[in-house]
Parts: C-alpha cells; structure tokens; sequence
C-alpha cells in the first residue's frame, strides 16, 4: 500500500514536472513536494538508483519553485520518475 502511494506521488511529480512550463502551481506545493521527494530518497540512499533519482528530483522541485529551471532537466527528470512510478504499480 505504502509503495503504491509512494508510486502516485512520483506520477504526479512525473506530470508536474513534464508539463511544468504550461502550468503554474503554488510555491508552496513544489517546496513541499520536492522535500516529500527528498525525504522519501533517504529510505534507501546509499544503494538504491531510485532513491538518488527522487534526491535530484526534489532537489529541482525545489529550485524550479524559486526561479526558472532548465526545462530540458525537468522533462528528463520528469520522464525518469515518471517511469520509476509506474513501474511501481507494477
């Protein structure tokens, strides 16, 4: 159960950051997501891939809430956690 949440989350996270330049959030929302993701990445860090993919990604949640990102590293890193939730419904 626990894991399928964590999987809506990177989805979410996934679409928040692929379509980040047409939509706008509150700052507030991308500050708290991006320190959900962070949190989240020290459940496995030092030997989970995954773990450092939701580290860098709250790391820019957290920079794209502050000023304008690059957008080709939020649609990279939009597609990688995108992939990463998904394949945890699986």
């Amino acid at each position: 159960m626990l894991i399928k949440f964590f999987g809506i989350v990177d989805v979410i996270v996934g679409l928040i950051l692929l379509f980040s330049f047409n939509i706008s959030l509150p700052i507030q929302l991308m500050i708290v997501l991006g320190i959900v993701l962070i949190v989240k990445s020290f459940f496995g860090m030092p030997k989970d891939f995954g773990s450092w993919i939701d580290f860098s990604v709250g790391i820019v949640m957290i920079f794209s809430s502050i000023t304008a990102g690059l957008w080709i590293v939020n649609i990279i890193l939009g597609l990688l956690i995108l992939q990463k939730g998904v394949f945890s419904f699986l």
